[in-house]
């Protein structure tokens, strides 16, 4: 029989585990988190690493004792795929935010764009932006924001290994980019537009890696949604078994 939250009340979901799923656009990671306590009963659940919401792409979701490794898997690199658009200033600095501006793009070259990108490489110090996560005086940027205030915020050491260009279609640019963790790739465009001087935002973003974990290996929401609680341990367990008891780092 077939879960009906209006007649049913599930037995609580306690498998310890991990799952990759591929996070849809508009979902928040918390929502994420939120999908699987309502629709299996997870008693303990938690994810690795927020994704904004226009991001897609890999959100390792941990389940029962394994939430207590939840620090350590946010804190592996990253790497993402992603479009930025040059010439376009928003205050979010992707395009959720507001535009703010919109300058010309037609002069740039692909070789000015490049250089510039090359300038983000190695070891940097980044300015988180206005709308995240961090907190100031015990308050989210993004709260602050939202009441129309702006303070002022530290630098940060991260560190881009590397940019790998896969089109330029100006004013497009899609890349790709391996990272620390806490580096924000929509600065990273914004950054790369105030050195061109035309100002540039975060089109799309896509995770394809977090630590050893992979987007290949994750599964998507809407299927997600057909499974009842031995589908969710039965995937849970198959990852544990036969994809996480190989990876070096994790052999048992």
């Amino acid at each position: 029989m077939k879960y009906d939250p209006k007649r049913h009340r599930l037995p609580p979901f306690t498998q310890n585990g991990i799952l990759l799923v591929n996070k849809p656009k508009g979902w928040t990671s918390h929502d994420v988190v939120g999908f699987f306590r309502a629709r299996f009963n997870a008693v303990k659940v938690g994810h690795c690493g927020t994704l904004d919401p226009a991001a897609t792409g890999l959100l390792v979701v941990v389940f029962g004792k394994f939430t207590k490794f939840s620090q350590k898997f946010s804190g592996e690199d990253k790497v993402y795929e992603g479009t930025a658009l040059l010439g376009t200033r928003t205050d979010s600095q992707d395009m959720d935010g507001t535009v703010l501006s919109t300058t010309d793009t037609s002069h740039l070259t692909v070789e000015q764009v490049r250089e510039a990108f090359r300038k983000f490489q190695g070891d940097i110090m980044q300015t988180p932006p206005m709308v995240s996560a961090v907190k100031h005086n015990g308050e989210r940027l993004y709260d602050l924001a939202r009441k129309g205030v702006e303070v002022q915020r530290e630098p940060k050491p991260i560190t881009i290994h590397s940019i790998t260009f896969k089109k330029f279609d100006l004013p497009y640019v899609d890349f790709e980019v391996a990272c620390s963790k806490g580096t924000y790739i929509r600065t990273l465009c914004a950054d790369v537009g105030d050195v061109l001087g035309c100002g540039a935002a975060l089109y799309r973003l896509n995770r394809l890696r977090s630590g050893d974990f992979e987007l290949k290996d994750a599964v998507d929401i809407e299927t997600v949604k057909t499974w009842e609680q031995e589908e969710l341990k039965a995937a849970i367990n198959d990852f544990l078994f036969n994809k996480l008891s190989k990876m070096p780092k994790f052999a048992f």
